[in-house]
């Protein structure tokens, strides 16, 4: 896991995450790389159901909890309605997220 280029990019205002979001899972955790080259995705298994945006915020949260970050800092860019999705990490650093989330 330790190629994060595809997945992890810096931006102006922190850094973009694409995620691949497994829900329905027992627990919610990182599950590895899905795919490769520039389609990889941080595979995430969720715990809540793809319902009501359930597994959105559960994945908001999850993302903040590991960072050390307010929900607010983390915000859903596009995916809403996909297992494919991308969170725009504010304030936060690339390397940051590298180190926490790939700890």
């Amino acid at each position: 896991m330790s190629n994060s280029a595809a997945w992890l990019r810096a931006v102006p205002a922190g850094v973009t995450l694409a995620v691949r979001a497994q829900p329905g899972a027992k627990k919610t955790a990182i599950a590895g790389i899905y795919g490769d080259g520039d389609t990889a995705q941080l595979k995430i298994q969720v715990h809540a159901p793809p319902i009501e945006g359930r597994a959105n915020a559960a994945l908001i949260e999850f993302l903040a909890d590991s960072l050390g970050v307010p929900k607010s800092k983390v915000e859903l860019v596009s995916g809403e309605l996909s297992r494919s999705k991308v969170f725009l990490l504010r304030g936060v650093s690339r390397e940051k997220v590298d180190a926490l989330l790939l700890k």
